[in-house]
């Protein structure tokens, strides 16, 4: 495989450390994207229940509801960093959509385990297919560019002449 500009080795080491930091970013901007949004409505969160909204009767996380839309506009915003997390973290555009979808995959049983039954709530689908949307395809776009800038190649000689 001399041919190779990178090879890939398996390291399921990294791979879930990747996943454990991805998760940390997720929940973490997603606190804090949160507490902006009802802090600019002046509303401050009460408590954790916020972070997991199938929990919350289904209005609360629609389109009716001015809670609701800040909620939704939260969890976009959300991937948008989150697609920023996937370039400083993971930094290959294959692996994008691999990891967005690890990442909710992770969300979708912890809001099943919080709430001790399966998400039914059509927003809540419609919301997290849309974040998983944004966030792999802006993470791809954003690896990818990353990944096709020039190397520099410096063709004049070191002298100290």
């Amino acid at each position: 495989m001399a041919g190779q500009f990178r090879s890939y080795v398996w390291d399921p080491v990294l791979i879930v450390s990747q996943i454990v930091l991805m998760q940390n970013v997720y929940y973490g901007s997603l606190g804090i994207w949160k507490y902006f949004i009802k802090w600019l409505c002046r509303s401050l969160p009460s408590h954790f229940s916020s972070m997991f909204p199938f929990v919350i009767p289904p209005q609360i996380l629609g389109f009716s509801t001015p809670s609701g839309r800040l909620s939704m506009m939260s969890f976009v915003l959300n991937a948008l960093t989150c697609a920023l997390g996937l370039l400083y973290f993971i930094r290959r555009g294959k692996q994008c959509l691999d990891f967005t979808v690890t990442v909710h995959f992770f969300h979708l049983l912890g809001c099943w385990f919080y709430s001790s039954r399966f998400p039914s709530a059509l927003t809540w689908w419609l919301v997290q297919a849309v974040c998983i949307a944004l966030m792999a395809v802006i993470g791809e776009y954003l690896c990818m560019r990353t990944e096709l800038k020039e190397i520099p190649l410096n063709s004049a000689p070191k002298s100290n002449v």
